[in-house]
């Protein structure tokens, strides 16, 4: 059954659609969108200058940050588009849509999937970032997607082919992930998750390389150094960050000092604002917790607010307002370490409208859930109004918990081929989830006229990206920008 109300809206269902009707629905579309039109990206005479893109969103950021947002985009063109979601939202938004909306990650590049502990301990493999998350087409988070693997192909020296090998073994995977989720019941589809230990096992062969005819197989350096980045990403937890960002003074933990990337209150601010400004999260702490469910606000009273500080995430986040929060529960080796991280409009609203929900950070969090098949049990939101007299919504959710992340530079064809196919899988299960799955199946149909498209449409864009890229490079140049390099 399908609704026609979708993506995240949060109201009843009003229509109930016949199987027949939402394939009909799905090739019309190709009317509208023809599948190898998706190939096509042509700059318009009154594209914005992407330098000003990046400047509109510094406006509303801590001026002292956003001089490392330019330095870590400046690093590479790959680091660039991780920061660049407005500047290709606002390209895509001149391309044609199939009209099909599902819960839109917004910022789909590969470094924004990753592995981390669902609420049972194992783990799994899934989308972990929605700062953008709203209601909009399925094909800009495909394409997001696909750039992304282009453009790092290019900063590890691949050839064409083996870019284009990537690129459509990605666009493969979502497309015939997402036929077969097509025919699967509802509650199987929201039932799907990536458990990695099984996902291991299962590609391992792919993985692997053989030697000659009869010789046993063995794990290629791909499988080798995918196993030591899982058993990384189990160590990564509260006890780790504690012996990481905490030091003990005098019987206390507290935060160490690391400015500009982490500061603990009392050195942002004098005394008396460190302590109202406190006081103001300790009680985010405590409001943040009505958004959770019972029992998990029964979990989180359990533990006593100890510290807080600024820390600098990412790179497109980089300048928003991100605070780190020592909880601590029954003695000093049961932390519980939170990120409150301050929820801006999604990139997306310009062009594809505004978010039904009032506060930002509900905003993430309900797109979170209705994406991810697992999240983090403490994620919840919450508004606070700050010492400038400005109120700001924020997320909340634990800092690390089992969390790891693809490493690029070390990739191999092969590796990033499959790292692709299981991005292209979880993106098509985390759209099925909100979206019309049988409609999508069927625009996408069973040929490869859409993958073929997808693969020339990343590279025309990876060139666009280089441009940009270099704009920013001139623009620190001329001084128009200040970039702080090496944080």
């Amino acid at each position: 059954m399908a609704n026609t109300q979708t993506a995240g809206g949060g109201n009843a269902i009003t229509e109930q659609l016949s199987q027949d009707r939402r394939i009909a629905l799905g090739k019309a579309a190709r009317v509208a969108a023809p599948r190898a039109g998706q190939e096509v990206w042509e700059p318009l005479q009154s594209r914005p200058d992407p330098v000003a893109l990046l400047e509109s969103q510094a406006a509303s950021r801590v001026p002292e940050l956003v001089p490392i947002r330019y330095g870590r985009m400046v690093v590479s063109p790959f680091t660039f588009f991780r920061g660049a979601a407005l500047i290709m939202a606002s390209d895509l938004a001149s391309t044609a849509r199939s009209g099909l909306t599902v819960q839109a990650c917004g910022d789909a590049h590969m470094s924004n999937f990753g592995v981390f502990a669902s609420a049972e301990r194992s783990l799994v493999f899934d989308v972990n970032d929605f700062d953008e998350t709203l209601p909009g087409p399925w094909e800009w988070d495909v394409k997001r997607l696909t750039a992304s693997l282009a453009i790092a192909g290019r900063e590890r020296g691949f050839s064409d082919k083996e870019r284009a090998s990537i690129v459509l073994d990605t666009a493969a995977a979502y497309r015939t992930e997402m036929a077969q989720l097509a025919t699967m019941r509802d509650l199987d589809v929201w039932y799907a998750r990536l458990d990695v230990d099984t996902v291991m096992k299962e590609i391992g062969n792919v993985l692997g390389v053989g030697n000659k005819k009869g010789e046993k197989k063995t794990l290629s350096k791909v499988k080798a150094r995918a196993d030591k980045q899982l058993a990384k990403a189990r160590t990564r937890d509260s006890l780790q960050a504690l012996g990481k960002l905490t030091e003990v003074v005098d019987g206390e933990t507290r935060f160490v000092s690391n400015p500009p990337l982490i500061v603990p209150i009392g050195e942002l601010v004098p005394e008396a604002e460190a302590d109202s400004l406190t006081k103001q999260v300790h009680g985010l702490i405590r409001s943040y917790g009505a958004s959770l469910q019972s029992d998990r606000r029964h979990l989180l009273n359990q533990f006593r607010f100890a510290g807080i500080a600024r820390k600098v995430v990412g790179v497109g986040s980089v300048g928003t307002r991100a605070w780190v929060i020592l909880m601590l529960g029954s003695d000093g080796q049961d932390p519980l370490l939170l990120q409150a991280k301050e929820a801006q409009a999604s990139v997306l609203e310009e062009f594809v409208g505004k978010s039904h929900y009032t506060n930002e950070g509900e905003r993430v969090v309900a797109g979170q859930h209705l994406m991810q098949a697992s999240s983090d049990i403490f994620l919840g939101w919450d508004h606070v109004v700050g010492l400038d007299g400005v109120q700001r919504d924020f997320y909340v959710r634990q800092l690390r918990d089992w969390k790891g992340s693809a490493d690029v530079d070390q990739m191999i064809p092969e590796g990033m081929s499959a790292y692709g196919r299981l991005c292209g899988w979880t993106l098509a299960r985390a759209h099925a989830r909100s979206g019309d799955r049988i409609a999508i199946a069927a625009y996408l149909g069973s040929s490869k006229a859409f993958d073929n498209a997808i693969a020339s449409f990343s590279e025309i864009y990876a060139d666009q990206n280089e441009k940009d890229y270099q704009a920013l490079q001139q623009a620190i140049t001329d001084g128009r920008i200040v970039a702080q390099s090496g944080l």
